[in-house]
């Protein structure tokens, strides 16, 4: 799909918590047709997301209809998502590891790679960019603003192609907040628990300066070494 066809106008979201119900709300409120999936029957939410405006349907439903789908459940259960529907898709990624669902998991905590990448690797034919994972679900149901508005929080986005991240920063910004490109999937890292970022409630400003100053934080100086671009 190229130009106006590329544009994101059903959104999909595979979780139906807190998350999700605030992301389905945001986008419906924009315009956008949305579909929700949860880990139940469809029935089960329906009359939750009538009235938020969405419509409640399966995973595969998502996959098939979908022009994005975010992934808004909790990341360990990333290996449960199917694969193959979602080749070709663009996929939103606003999981973050988080031991109190997850559990101790070192292979979530690696400090040698994101946990969008290796929600990507999973997802092998998916288009996977990392946004809506930082700012809690709280501050993005009170928080979103019309564009120019005074004061209007940010949403950082991390993603390797350029097209995919314009399509998503269109996005954020129809949901009510200034998109801020935080550089490769690799650099999600930045936005995860342990990072200044995480959990930031801030504007684009302030949100651009935790960023820069990631590479020189304890956490980014751990993820440096990890990688092998600093010694250790």
């Amino acid at each position: 799909m190229e130009s106006d066809a590329r544009r994101i106008r059903t959104v999909g979201i595979i979780g139906a918590g807190r998350l999700g119900t605030v992301l389905a709300r945001l986008a419906a409120s924009a315009g956008y047709h949305v579909i929700v999936a949860g880990s139940g029957a469809p029935a089960l939410i329906a009359p939750a997301m009538r009235a938020i405006g969405a419509t409640a349907g399966t995973i595969p439903m998502v996959a098939a209809e979908a022009d994005a789908v975010i992934l808004a459940l909790p990341l360990g259960r990333y290996r449960m998502l199917p694969a193959e529907p979602l080749d070709g898709t663009l996929v939103i990624d606003a999981m973050n590891y988080w031991w109190g669902s997850d559990g101790i998991r070192d292979d979530l905590n690696d400090p040698r790679t994101s946990t969008s990448e290796l929600v990507q690797t999973h997802l092998a034919g998916a288009h996977v960019v990392k946004a809506l994972s930082h700012m809690g679900y709280q501050d993005l149901e009170d928080e979103a603003r019309p564009a120019g508005s005074a004061g209007r929080k940010a949403i950082a986005i991390a993603g390797d192609d350029a097209a995919d991240v314009s399509l998503v920063a269109a996005l954020v910004n129809d949901l009510g907040f200034d998109p801020v490109m935080a550089g490769p999937l690799s650099a999600g890292i930045m936005l995860e628990p342990g990072a200044e970022a995480f959990g930031a409630d801030v504007d684009e400003t302030q949100l651009r300066e935790m960023l820069e100053r990631f590479p020189t934080s304890q956490r980014g100086i751990i993820v440096a070494r990890a990688r092998g671009e600093l010694p250790l």
